[in-house]
């Protein structure tokens, strides 16, 4: 795929993220995997204002070859494509439910099979670290252990995929099941599924995908 297209991509799924309301303003940012570097979305630009060629190219050593100043979390996007050569896109999102469990600073247990779409029966959450920091990189790739997804500790979500169209996917899904984990705390405390039903759900996945 070619890096305009690529460029195209990226633009698209950041629209697309303020669309579905799981990003606001400049909140948020996404990269994909380019060649042997990345394009990031930049810094402090509003969606709204961006257009294919505000997306920034950089190496996997953190320097910028081409474009404005790229997002300030530039590092675990980084970071994750060094140490997870099989994802190629990543999200990061302030979404209302994904971030209103961070703040409590809560791993998602499995109360609702999806959660096997972020690669477990959990999805972890960081201690808070300061947005931008290697510290909050290093935090992320603990949590990303065997993971789709972490929640980034009084911060947000970051989802990974094969492509942006599977990190979206693996976003939409996170903040579902962030959403119902937060109403079932509100009615009481929910029933979370056992290790033996979370792994018939894991290999119903991989069937799935098999066949299709």
């Amino acid at each position: 795929m070619t890096e305009q297209n690529l460029r195209q991509q990226l633009l698209a799924t950041s629209r697309r993220l303020l669309e579905l309301g799981l990003n606001r303003g400049s909140s948020g940012n996404a990269s994909v995997r380019y060649g042997d570097g990345m394009l990031i979305t930049p810094s402090a630009l509003p969606v709204s204002d961006m257009t294919s060629e505000s997306m920034v190219r950089m190496d996997l050593e953190g320097k910028v070859l081409q474009g404005r100043k790229p997002s300030s979390e530039w590092r675990f996007h980084r970071d994750i494509f060094v140490a997870r050569p099989e994802i190629g896109a990543i999200i990061h999102t302030h979404s209302i439910y994904a971030t209103t469990i961070a703040c409590l600073r809560r791993d998602v247990p499995p109360v609702h099979y999806m959660i096997a779409l972020a690669g477990g029966d959990t999805i972890r959450c960081t201690p808070y670290s300061v947005f931008g920091e290697q510290t909050l990189s290093d935090h992320a790739l603990e949590a990303l252990r065997e993971r789709k997804a972490c929640l980034l500790g009084n911060h947000g979500m970051i989802a990974l995929g094969t492509d942006l169209a599977d990190a979206l996917a693996v976003t939409v899904e996170v903040e579902f099941v962030c959403e119902i984990y937060w109403r079932t705390l509100q009615a009481g405390e929910p029933q979370i599924l056992t290790p033996q039903q979370m792994h018939e759900v894991q290999q119903k996945f991989v069937e799935y995908k098999r066949r299709n």
